[in-house]
């Protein structure tokens, strides 16, 4: 098979999603899963659709959150709260191969959808769930939403610096790594059901997705019993590695062995430093880093950060510029690299994204076929695709089971 072929060929083709979730953690997943050639139904409540599409900031009236994780999908509008809406979402959770919702728990049961008796109808259904705090426990009915989580993982407390306290992450991490969760459980489930033909209940939470990032953190009280607090802008156990000042701006560095040590000393013409014994290896370094970056900050400041990335960078030391958004998207290998492509929306035009940064083969795998649809907009071509007469359609439609928009 040549690269040209598999430029077109889609990872997950034939799987058939329906997406009762809203907000970010579901959607996000399922933005993953569209973007692999996963068919997506997105169902949404008739009227008002995705609590999502009413968050600013907007452009010319459709939600830049909503945007950003919504294109590759259809949406189908339902009447939630009908006996008939409900009953046509239990027909087509069985015609489908994955059902993934984030709702509270216990709300898909009332809703005639309890995932145990959807499986125990349809054997090879995969049905996930995401939760603020988990299916069960002390936490399990609580309202879940992003920076709480943040604040219950321990994420927040080692984030910022001993003057800001505590301090959110920038983007809304919790909803984005349970949904990156819950699709590495749905594609794990998708192969072992190639395999054993069964399915299988998924659940995840924006809780525990971010207890499962503490890494190092959650290693050092696990093992040595340390409460971490937040580090700022230097690396928790390693010195020299954050940011530092130079004479028009801040540099990241990270000197994270100790031959990049003695080689930033002898690029910043410092190697007096290699003779004072609070600096002889990392462990002394990390007891005086404030005097270690005000030592360095003294030799950065007499020349400019992209002078010092220059001659950091090609002994081998890891430095970088801290980018603006708009540097991002201005960055040549952000661009190099295909990390932001457009597709086509009735209303607005181009409209540029980003994408997966994953590639097959060297070619990005992923696709923007289709634009983040409006509410209902395919909702007859839904119905029709599964089978429901016009007659059927039009009865729906006139009740209020369902909208199609125009």
């Amino acid at each position: 098979m040549t690269l040209k072929m598999q430029k077109s060929l889609k990872p997950l083709a034939g799987m058939k999603v329906l997406d009762l979730t809203r907000a970010l953690s579901g959607p996000f997943c399922t933005l993953i899963l569209a973007d692999l050639g996963a068919k997506v139904i997105k169902v949404e409540p008739v009227g008002s659709g995705d609590m999502i599409r009413s968050w600013g900031p907007f452009d010319r009236g459709e939600s830049v959150y909503y945007l950003s994780a919504n294109r590759n999908k259809k949406s189908l509008a339902v009447n939630f709260r009908s006996d008939a809406g409900r009953a046509l979402l239990q027909k087509l959770a069985l015609e489908c191969d994955v059902v993934i919702e984030n709702f509270k728990p216990g709300t898909m049961a009332s809703m005639g959808m309890d995932p145990d008796e959807l499986i125990s109808q349809k054997p090879d259904l995969i049905f996930a769930s995401v939760s603020g705090f988990g299916a069960d426990g002390p936490l399990a009915h609580q309202p879940g939403f992003d920076q709480i989580a943040q604040g219950y993982s321990g994420l927040m407390s080692v984030t910022g610096t001993p003057e800001t306290g505590p301090t959110r992450i920038g983007v809304a991490i919790g909803d984005l790594t349970s949904g990156m969760w819950t699709a590495i459980g749905i594609l794990a489930a998708w192969v072992e059901k190639k395999q054993s033909g069964h399915g299988t209940k998924i659940e995840t939470s924006l809780l525990g997705s971010l207890v499962g990032l503490l890494s190092v953190q959650g290693q050092r009280y696990l093992s040595l019993g340390e409460v971490p607090g937040p580090a700022g802008n230097v690396h928790p156990v390693i010195a020299p590695y954050g940011v530092f000042s130079t004479s028009n701006g801040d540099i990241n560095i990270g000197a994270a062995t100790q031959n990049m040590w003695i080689n930033l000393c002898k690029v910043i013409h410092a190697q007096h430093l290699l003779d004072d014994p609070r600096f002889k290896d990392n462990e002394s370094r990390m007891k005086h880093r404030n005097d270690l970056k005000k030592l360095i900050e003294e030799k950065l400041t007499q020349d400019t950060k992209e002078a010092w990335t220059s001659k950091l960078v090609e002994k081998g030391i890891p430095a970088g510029p801290i980018n603006d958004i708009a540097d991002v998207f201005a960055n040549a290998q952000v661009v190099h690299s295909r990390l932001v492509d457009s597709v086509q929306h009735d209303r607005l035009g181009n409209l540029k994204q980003v994408g997966l940064p994953i590639n097959f083969n060297g070619t990005v795998c992923s696709e923007m076929h289709s634009a983040p649809p409006e509410i209902g907009q395919h909702t007859h071509e839904i119905l029709t695709e599964f089978g429901f007469s016009e007659q059927t359609i039009t009865g729906l439609l006139k009740g209020g089971v369902i909208s199609q928009y125009e």
